[in-house]
């Protein structure tokens, strides 16, 4: 089994819950590819300014994947700012284990977590993916809320 941190945004955060469904880029195809069925996920938002409001980035749910990878390109998905005419084809159906009423604090989990080699410059393990794979004892850790 593997485990994932899936990078979303607020309004993509609200498809994902409605829908149980996860997709990406033509570009994240192949790491797409690699998720199993059983594996889990765990869907990060990114921080961003909500009306007046500066949401921190944090963990808002726990998924398991529920289908292989399928392509559909259905717009579903809300497209951010820069990426033109993005549908998100590569997509998993999901299975929600864990909706947390309080997302998860991600900041306070950084000098935890072991993907994170540099605690300083934390964002640069995400920046630009779609979503990447993390060691079991990181995705325990977030699960776990502590």
């Amino acid at each position: 089994m593997r485990y994932w941190l899936c990078i979303a945004d607020e309004a993509n955060w609200e498809v994902i819950r409605k829908k149980n469904i996860w997709g990406v880029s033509e570009r994240h195809k192949n790491t797409i590819s690699r998720v199993r069925l059983g594996d889990k996920l765990l869907i990060y938002l990114k921080q961003e300014k909500v009306d007046d409001e500066i949401r921190e980035s944090r963990v808002a749910g726990i998924y398991e994947a529920a289908s292989s990878v399928f392509k559909d390109a259905t717009r579903i998905f809300k497209t951010p700012k820069g990426m033109g005419d993005e549908t998100f084809p590569y997509r998993i159906k999901l299975k929600p284990l864990k909706v947390f009423k309080k997302p998860v604090g991600f900041k306070p989990l950084i000098p935890k977590l072991k993907f994170v080699k540099n605690k300083r410059k934390w964002s640069g393990h995400l920046m630009g993916k779609a979503m990447r794979e993390i060691p079991e004892e990181d995705f325990k850790l977030i699960a776990s809320g502590k």
